[in-house]
């Protein structure tokens, strides 16, 4: 189990043991009657409730599954409070106590008020797409209504509660109803004035364009803006770095580019950019790209909701791919879908023919990989005290397969050789991904961070000053200022649209600008001899790339990727196969070191990185960097751009071909033939079947 997994689970029993006790308690406190025992534990349940609002509402949220949601537990309450005090002060009659009950019963009902309409004007607030990085003017958006009342049932509920809550305890304390009519006044008072206050934003002048005036601006926009070159990308959660790996290349490449996203949740995942991003959650809306000027979508991922894109016949599409690797989800049989296939390097192309699926060779494409560009090259035995090394194992995968990542099987002896060494400094960088499938291989990278904490225990010497830290901070303001805006708390989807405007000019430049600047105070600010475990966005794994004298890794596009500084590097074997099978089933580790899972080649590998007469492999990185990722000249961003220039021109070829046909199926009969008759006669009179001459197929006619 994860580090700190038990006692978070513990603390969550012991709370919804506690809630639970509360209950049973006051469920005494009212039948004995015991006041103070009613009191003492309604009051704490209620504290309960709003405390676990805000530390753990997930935990509530399981509540929920069962059918104890706040609001039966809070009905729940105050029916037990009301119990309580018709046994303890009632004669019988509800005369003495009918004023408060009515009032209980008229506050649920303004909650419920306050909730349906938060309900419309959530749903009024919803556009059928969502965008950043243009201009939304028209669409007549504005701030978000505050989230307590909106989007915050539970917590309005309670918090507004708390009053009435307090009245009747003070009630049955006293016996006095003045105490529970005013507590319940109170309350009333609040979920009417949130009510009435909610119903504001559905007044024309707070109202944002319907579905129908946001198509339609939607289309203005497309036409005014003219998008050629777009990136269209569906996927999960933990899934974002697939695009944002691209997105550099975009804004390069000519033209007006456009980022397509499916889920509403992915527009904040995506790094800064300058690039416009439309979100289209469903396909009926997806749909007025077909109108637009969109020639070309690069997809860099497969998913479920990329069939609903390539029926668009007037895009052209290009699978591009997130990374390349020899496994057999580099040769994904969908790919046949797509127009044509990107690849690195001739060892792509090689591969899917290897493979078989039906991918017709000339629709793969060799553009090199453009965004290694910030790697640095490869610049001799290492020069510092301390030999660097990278070990960025891969994840487990979705199929099981034991070869995947080496983080169950040999990820801790290949810590444990590296950390022998005092001369050795460990950056470890696992896959974000790690442990999401296999729990096996989440508590193995835990035990790895663990032994590299260890370690650090046992190491001691220089440390830059506070000056070195304040520089990186600084740095991280500035860039914070740059790539996120300030959000309001009670911020929404719409208000965000309406924040999240074009960018300033230039904007771009200045986020590479300071992020280059950031990864360097970033590593100035650490002591050279210091492991160090990296899982955040940054530093980026390229950042890792140029700090590092060799690489760690198993089969991934991380090999491929290294591959373009000529460095050192070593792959874990732990697929079970022979050195000789495996060098065989895998050409991206034919230069590497082969490391099997005890480690015992660490030592050795090592050696080789610190004395370049040792090296045996550095001819067979180079031959294999350009069999991986094509020639260095043409630079790849230029071979990319020229592929997506050639792609376009196919896209305007189809169009004008459609142009054309539909042109000729419109001509205007021939004099003298009969009206009616479709097709032209042939020289003995026999008619001519559509299309043996050309011009007269329509699409239409399904050819």
């Amino acid at each position: 189990m994860p580090a700190g997994t038990v006692p978070r689970r513990a603390v969550q029993a012991a709370a919804l043991l506690a809630m639970l006790v509360s209950f049973v308690l006051q469920l005494v406190g009212a039948l004995t009657p015991n006041a103070p025992l009613l009191i003492a534990t309604s009051a704490a349940g209620l504290a309960l409730d709003l405390y676990l609002q805000h530390r753990d509402p997930g935990l509530l949220a399981l509540l929920g599954k069962v059918r104890f949601d706040v609001m039966v537990r809070q009905l729940l309450r105050d029916m037990v409070i009301m119990l309580g005090l018709l046994r303890m002060h009632g004669d019988g009659s509800l005369r003495d106590y009918a004023p408060v009950f009515v009032g209980v019963v008229l506050f649920y009902a303004a909650h419920l008020s306050c909730q349906a309409v938060a309900i419309v004007v959530r749903r009024s607030r919803t556009l059928p797409f969502v965008t950043r990085n243009i201009d939304t003017t028209g669409l007549h958006l504005t701030a978000a209504p505050p989230r307590l009342l909106a989007r915050q049932h539970g917590r309005r509920l309670v918090r507004f509660a708390v009053p009435a809550s307090a009245g009747l305890l003070f009630t049955v304390g006293s016996g006095k109803p003045v105490g529970g009519m005013i507590g319940v006044g109170v309350a009333l008072l609040l979920a009417l004035g949130g009510t009435l206050y909610l119903t504001t934003w559905l007044r024309p002048a707070k109202r944002v364009a319907t579905e129908e005036q946001a198509i339609e601006w939607l289309d203005q926009w497309l036409a005014s803006y003219r998008p050629t070159v777009g990136m269209y990308f569906s996927g999960g959660t933990s899934s974002a770095y697939q695009a944002n790996m691209w997105l550099s290349t975009l804004a390069e490449l000519d033209g007006n580019p456009l980022l397509v996203l499916r889920e509403r949740f992915m527009v904040k995942k995506i790094d800064a950019t300058d690039i416009p991003i439309i979100c289209f959650p469903k396909v009926v809306h997806l749909m007025a790209l077909e109108k637009s000027t969109l020639k070309l979508l690069l997809h860099p991922a497969n998913s479920g909701k990329t069939s609903q894109v390539l029926r668009m016949p007037s895009i052209k599409h290009a699978f591009i791919n997130h990374g390349e690797s020899d496994k057999l989800s580099s040769c994904n049989p969908y790919s046949k879908a797509y127009d044509e296939i990107w690849v690195a390097g001739p060892a792509a192309r090689e591969r899917y023919q290897l493979a078989d699926i039906g991918v017709d060779d000339r629709d793969v494409v060799e553009v090199g990989r453009p965004q290694l560009a910030p790697i640095q090259p490869y610049a001799g035995a290492p020069a510092r005290p301390y030999t660097t090394v990278l070990y960025a194992p891969t994840w487990e995968g979705w199929d099981g397969n034991p070869g995947n990542t080496s983080v169950m099987l040999a990820g801790e002896n290949i810590v444990r050789e590296l950390l022998a060494d005092p001369a050795v400094r460990l950056l470890y960088k696992p896959h974000p991904m790690t442990g999401s499938v296999d729990p096996r291989a989440g508590e193995a990278n835990r035990r790895i961070k663990e032994m590299i904490r260890e370690a650090n225990e046992q190491r001691d010497g220089y440390r830059p000053g506070p000056e070195a830290a304040a520089e990186m901070e600084r740095l991280a303001v500035e860039l914070q200022e740059l790539t996120a805006k300030k959000f309001a708390p009670g911020v929404d989807e719409t208000e965000r649209m309406l924040l999240q405007t074009a960018p300033e000019p230039g904007r771009a430049a200045a986020v590479a600008a300071t992020l280059t600047a950031w990864e360097a105070a970033y590593w100035a600010s650490l002591p050279e001899w210091e492991h160090q475990i990296v899982t955040g966005q940054r530093p980026t794994l390229f950042s890792c790339f140029n700090q590092a004298d060799v690489l760690i890794s198993d089969v991934s596009s991380v090999v491929s990727d290294y591959l373009i500084s000529e460095k050192p590097y070593a792959v874990a074997n732990t697929s079970g196969m022979s050195e000789e099978e495996f060098l065989a089933n895998f050409p991206t580790v034919t230069a590497a070191t082969i490391l099997e899972p005890d480690a015992v080649g660490v030592p050795a590998m090592l050696a080789a990185v610190r004395d370049p007469r040792l090296d045996r492999l550095a001819k067979a990185r180079a031959e294999l960097k350009v069999q991986l990722l094509g020639p260095s000249d043409p630079p790849s961003l230029v071979r990319f751009n020229q592929a997506a220039l050639e792609l376009s021109r196919e896209a305007d070829e189809r169009a004008a071909r459609v142009a054309a046909r539909t042109a000729a199926s419109e001509v205007p009969p021939v004099p003298g033939q009969r009206e009616g008759v479709g097709a032209p006669s042939t020289d003995d009179g026999a008619p001519q079947a559509p299309g043996d001459q050309g011009g007269w197929f329509t699409p239409a006619q399904g050819r």
